[in-house]
């Protein structure tokens, strides 16, 4: 397996990482927010949708 930040061969200690400093590495992106993961998009604290969500959606039988 490639290490995901520079594609040298991974080692099993930092495993899927190459070593320390490219697990570091990936841990400040996802820290700073480089990486995102898909889904609904975030409401802000003071946004009216957040405090009153839509009601669930009638079941049909």
């Amino acid at each position: 397996m490639a290490c995901p930040i520079c594609h040298k061969d991974s080692d099993p200690k930092y495993r899927p990482f190459c070593s320390r400093r490219c697990a570091d590495i990936d841990l400040g992106r996802w820290l700073s927010g480089s990486y995102v993961l898909p889904g609904d998009e975030a409401s802000s604290p003071g946004d009216p949708a957040a405090d009153h969500p839509a009601p669930p959606a009638p079941r049909r039988h």
